[in-house]
């Protein structure tokens, strides 16, 4: 089959594709066909092992698929051979097949293409999970939302808006605002302009609810200032790649519940949640909910799509196609 792979930590730019042989599926594990691969920030990240976990080349980089299962591993019995699903590993699904465990895939919410299914299951139950599981976000409440154009962002507002709550978009240029705006969000601040804390103090009536923040760097402490006293703050990522420290007076002042999202993390130890969310966004996606696509790219152009994300040009998701005759990008 063919994979892509990076034979030594470094950047988008040294992965290559190559032909590597099919994996086999262990015990507890399925065979998926791969038709369509998402790209992550985090992917990124684990190529420069500069994320919180380190893989060991060579490796497979990918986190997030969809297609068909193949083969079923010893102690297997579901998803049965045949079935659509989508998953999510820490590496491995930028490649024709992956196996990972059973308990890695979801079925896929009807409505949804091979491509649209990469794309959703990761940033959007990010976003259901930083609003609704950790944010505790509720109907007619403001939620401000960081890098609102980009994956977690544009579901943040797009999932946010369609639950009842009122988004103010936090973007670093007009168009990517314009983006949010689509999305639903009824306000926006371009923080490469405008000052953060006073402009989403003045839109909210005296403060957000809840920060949803998949950025990080100098916008985490405008956006907690930002918000009404006893209000959440989510941290979900650094994609501006700079690591935050919060001054806790703040957070003393303002009574505010200062709360992180790792998704593994979520899975280990709230397990009850995530078919929760499932079924929610499920009932989103019937109601014509889709993820926004920024960019669809063949396998061979894996170095440019994980560039693209890397570089934070990304609107939307970026994802791979496996089927080599849909090479837009």
């Amino acid at each position: 089959m063919r994979a892509a792979r990076i034979h030594a930590h470094g950047v988008p730019a040294d992965v290559v594709v190559e032909e590597v042989p099919d994996p086999e599926p262990g015990p507890g594990e399925v065979l998926v066909r791969v038709r369509a691969a998402a790209v992550n920030f985090p992917d990124v990240l684990i190529l420069a092992d500069r994320y919180q976990v380190s893989a060991s080349p060579p490796f497979v980089p990918g986190s997030e698929f969809a297609d068909v299962v193949e083969a079923l591993g010893q102690g297997v019995t579901e998803p049965a051979v045949g079935s659509v699903v989508a998953g999510s590993t820490f590496t491995g699904a930028f490649a024709e097949k992956v196996a990972v465990s059973a308990k890695a895939l979801r079925p896929v919410p009807p409505g949804l293409d091979m491509v649209e299914a990469a794309a959703f299951g990761v940033t959007y139950g990010t976003a259901y999970h930083a609003l609704v599981t950790i944010g505790a976000a509720e109907p007619g409440e403001w939620a401000t939302v960081l890098g609102a154009a980009g994956g977690v962002g544009s579901a943040a507002v797009d999932v946010g808006t369609r639950l009842g709550l009122r988004v103010v978009a936090a973007a670093s240029s007009p168009e990517r605002l314009a983006v949010a705006r689509k999305l639903g969000a009824e306000a926006g601040v371009d923080y490469t302009t405008e000052d953060l804390k006073t402009r989403v103090r003045e839109l909210t009536g005296g403060g957000t609810d809840v920060v949803v923040d998949p950025v990080g760097g100098d916008h985490a402490e405008a956006a907690l200032r930002a918000t009404r006293w006893g209000g959440r703050f989510v941290t979900v990522g650094f994609a501006d790649g700079r690591i935050p420290r919060i001054p806790l007076n703040l957070v003393l002042l303002k009574g505010v519940i200062v709360r992180g999202l790792e998704v593994r993390s979520l899975r280990r130890h709230l397990p009850e949640a995530v078919p929760a969310a499932d079924r929610a966004l499920a009932d989103l996606v019937a109601g014509g909910m889709r993820p926004l696509l920024g960019s669809v790219h063949p396998l061979a152009s894996v170095a440019a799509a994980l560039a693209e994300v890397g570089e934070r040009r990304a609107v939307g998701k970026v994802v791979l196609d496996m089927n080599e005759e849909r090479t837009g990008s």
